[in-house]
Order: C-alpha cells, then sequence, then structure tokens
C-alpha cells in the first residue's frame, strides 16, 4: 500500500504561473482522483483568468477520464486587477465542475478563505470539507457592514462551525489539510469512480445472518420516547460501522454511507432526538440531496423511519415548507438504485409518504411489529373528530383508534408493506435484498432533464 509521500503525479497541463495547479494523483489507498490545488500564498490565492483555466481544465480531465475530483480551495475570489477576464475564467470553471455533476464525485477542501465566486464553486460540489481555520462566503464582512450596518467576523459569518450547523453548507469539519484527505479518502470507500462504475464491495467477517435483537431494544417503551436512531444504524451495519455526513445541520434527520454484506449503502433516518424526528425545511433539504447523490452513483438506499410528520408553523410554511418538502418527495420518486425501507416506530400523514413508502416506488418495505401507519395519531385525531367528547369518550375512543390503525398488519393485509419482522431479523432482511437487488436496473423515460422542485 502506498503513502502520502508515494503519491505520483501525472501533469495536466504545464504549469501556468498562478495560483491553481492540478495533476493526477492516487491516494494512499491506491485510488485515483484528478486533485486541483488553489493556492492562498499565491496572490492570496486570487483567481485569474489562467488559474480559472487549470480549474476547468481539471474538472474536465475528471470528467473525461471517469475519475473524482478533488479541490482544495484556499481563494480570496476573482483577480480584480484582471477585471472582466478573471470573471470569464471563473466561468468556465464553474461550468466544467457543473458537467461533472452526477458522473464523477466531487470533494472541495477548503484550506483557507472561499469568496465571493470560489464559495459558489464549493456550493457546486457533492461533498465539502471545511478546515478550523477556512471561512467561505459570498459577501464579506465589510459588504455585509456597509448595507447592514452590522459587523461580523469572518468566523461568525461563514466560518466551519457556521456552516456545519446554520447553513449546511459544509459535509464536515477537521483540524487540517491532512486530516481533511484522511476523510476524502474514508468517503471514497462508499463511492466508485463515476456513475458508469458500481462501489467496490468491502469485505467483512460480519456474517448476513447475524441477529440484531438490540436494534429493537434501542425503541423506548413509550411511542413517544427518545432515542438515538445511530444505535440502529451501526447495529445493523458491517462491523459497526458509519460514516455519517453533515451531523450537526438538520439533526432531525441522519444521513451517512456504511456497509451491509459488504455493499455500500447511504442511509436516511428519521432522529426522534431531534425535533421528535419531524421534518422540516432543513430535514427536507439534507435528505433530498443526499438520496439524489446515492441515486447518481449507484448506491442502493436503506430509510429506516420514525416520525409524527411534518414540523408546523408559520414560518415554515412561508419559508417555503411545500416546495422544499417536495424536494424530497421527487428524490425518491426518481431514485432508481435499490431501495429498502424500514419502519421502525411511527409513520404519519405525509411523511409517510415523503419517507420513501410503497407508494414511492421502494424495493421492499419492512416494518417492526409496534409499528404505527396512519393519517396520524391517536391523540390528534381524538383532537378533531372528538373535540366536543368527555374526558372518558375521548380516551375510550384513541384506545379503540390505536388497536384497529395503529398497527402494521392492517398495511401488511393491503400490500402497502411487504412484511412484518422480528427487529432481530432486520440485518438479515436487508442483506438478502441487496443480494437480490444487485442487478437491478430501471430504465427512465426518454427527456432532457427532469425539473426538481428547488
Amino acid at each position: 500500500m502506498k503513502t502520502e509521500s508515494d503519491h505520483y503525479e501525472l501533469p495536466l497541463q504545464r504549469m501556468i504561473p498562478g495560483a491553481a495547479h492540478a495533476s493526477v494523483r492516487q491516494l494512499s489507498t491506491g485510488r485515483q482522483v484528478v486533485w486541483l490545488d488553489v493556492d492562498g500564498s499565491v496572490h492570496r490565492g486570487a483567481l485569474s483568468a489562467a488559474a480559472s483555466s487549470v480549474i476547468a481544465l481539471a474538472a474536465q480531465t475528471a470528467l473525461s477520464k471517469g475519475l473524482p475530483f478533488v479541490a482544495v480551495m484556499a481563494s480570496s475570489g476573482a483577480d480584480i486587477e484582471e477585471g472582466i477576464a478573471a470573471l470569464h475564467g471563473w466561468g468556465l470553471a464553474a461550468k466544467a465542475l457543473a458537467d461533472c455533476s452526477g458522473i464523477v464525485p466531487t470533494i472541495c477542501i477548503v484550506s483557507g478563505p472561499a469568496v465571493s465566486g470560489p464559495a459558489l464553486l464549493i456550493g457546486l460540489a457533492d461533498f465539502v470539507v471545511m478546515t478550523q481555520d477556512s471561512y467561505a462566503f459570498v459577501s464579506g464582512p465589510a459588504m455585509v457592514a456597509d448595507f447592514t450596518g452590522i459587523a461580523v467576523s469572518n468566523e461568525e459569518l461563514g466560518g466551519p462551525d457556521a456552516h456545519a450547523r446554520q447553513s449546511g453548507a459544509t459535509t464536515a469539519v477537521v483540524l487540517d489539510v491532512a486530516a481533511a484527505l484522511q476523510w476524502v479518502e474514508s468517503l471514497l470507500a462508499y463511492l466508485p469512480d463515476s456513475v458508469h462504475k458500481l462501489p467496490h464491495i468491502m469485505h467483512t467477517d460480519d456474517p448476513d445472518d447475524r441477529l440484531t435483537p438490540e436494534a429493537g431494544a434501542v425503541i423506548p417503551p413509550t411511542s413517544t420516547g427518545s432515542y438515538d436512531v445511530r444505535k440502529i444504524i451501526t447495529t445493523l451495519s458491517d462491523d459497526a460501522d458509519f460514516f455519517e455526513l453533515r451531523p450537526l445541520w438538520a439533526t432531525n434527520v441522519v444521513t451517512g454511507f456504511t456497509t451491509m454484506a459488504g455493499y455500500p449503502v447511504g442511509v436516511v433516518a428519521n432522529q426522534p432526538m431531534s425535533l421528535a424526528g419531524t421534518l422540516d425545511i432543513e430535514a427536507s433539504q439534507k435528505a433530498a440531496r443526499f438520496v439524489a447523490l446515492c441515486d447518481s452513483f449507484n448506491i442502493p438506499i436503506i430509510t429506516l423511519v420514525d416520525t409524527p410528520g411534518f414540523y408546523p408553523g408559520k414560518d415554515l410554511e412561508w419559508r417555503g415548507m411545500i416546495r422544499h418538502g417536495a424536494q424530497l418527495v421527487f428524490a425518491y420518486g426518481r431514485a432508481t438504485v435499490p431501495r429498502i425501507c424500514v419502519i421502525l416506530r411511527k409513520s404519519y400523514g405525509g411523511a409517510y409518504i415523503v419517507m420513501d413508502s410503497k407508494e414511492m416506488g421502494n424495493d421492499l418495505c419492512l416494518a417492526w411489529p409496534w409499528a404505527e401507519l396512519a393519517v396520524m395519531g391517536a391523540g390528534q385525531a381524538a383532537a378533531i373528530l372528538q373535540r366536543r367528547a368527555t374526558p372518558e369518550e375521548k380516551a375510550a375512543f384513541e384506545a379503540d383508534y390505536s388497536a384497529r390503525l395503529l398497527n402494521p398488519y392492517i398495511a401488511a393485509e393491503r400490500g402497502y408493506i411487504d412484511a412484518v419482522i422480528d427487529p432481530a431479523n432486520t440485518r438479515t432482511e436487508i442483506c438478502a435484498a441487496l443480494h437480490m437487488l444487485r442487478d437491478k436496473r430501471e430504465k427512465l423515460t426518454q427527456r432532457k432533464h427532469d425539473n426538481t422542485p428547488l
């Protein structure tokens, strides 16, 4: 196995004096990538037309060779002294990076400033890793102060913590570039080089038929009890390994990669520890982008459901809950990779449909025995249908409603779920399905492209 010092570089072009340099590099894991460096020590990383041309050439090379594109970015923006030529070059770089989308994985490591145009470039990447001393924003503190009168620092406006917790623009935050490289190498283990390949099957000694009774034991005895869904994910995964993405943003949904039966899979799971696992705008965006990413690179999707529905509120509706909730519906609806859904506990209302229900076209839908599938919970139904009833009548209604409707067997009888299973058999069922669906191919209707709700 090669070490970082053994990397070899194949020049893509004669080095153009300036901030950007590109090469084909072999990582310590043996994976080849197209590697781009935007050096912040050269003219503060200001992008001249020539430097932007190197970025465009690197992205085009990744596309033509079918290799992941990794960029280390530290740039103060377009070169002011060069004027419109610098903007023209930036446009070429942005177009080349957009052309890579969905064909080869694109990863950006922000190691310093990423201001204005470069900030939008990182926004085009599939994954963004920020180091502790980096920052990124479209409009800097000086412009914010001029327009709003509010003084902010680089860190407050666009530091790694702000993007990890507030904007969701960064996938992970690490200490330095060396740590970022390790993160990238770990990430690439789950990804193919391009859309034309399948992810590599990983070796594991973890048996497919390992029983997982501890997964069911995580669920509290009361339907409103909280728990960490990541405990269930690691229980079901090979060797308890889980590579979480965007862990600090939209924490009411968990996304990340793992392997089951050696197959790399993407996991989307409601998180009852945060907002009771409800879906809001940020959670819908986070899950939708991840589902689309998995579908782009032939990665099966495992969806673990425990949600009482969408988070209510005037602010959310005014900010576009309809549009952003539709993003998640759309992402699942167009996904053609193997899709397996497991309903752990609650699945109510519109969220039942959104979280990859049978109606959205999943390949296998399973439920645990205590799963609750309904338009709403018993208490909510009583509040609407028994608003004038006495407390005793409401209690009786809720008991009857729960017994008749809040169980998975009614859905199973009608074919809305494929099986009600013992939690101990969950890993076995998922692994068997992944083997069966390995060769799944779904032909899409010919069209120029879809029109994603944004």
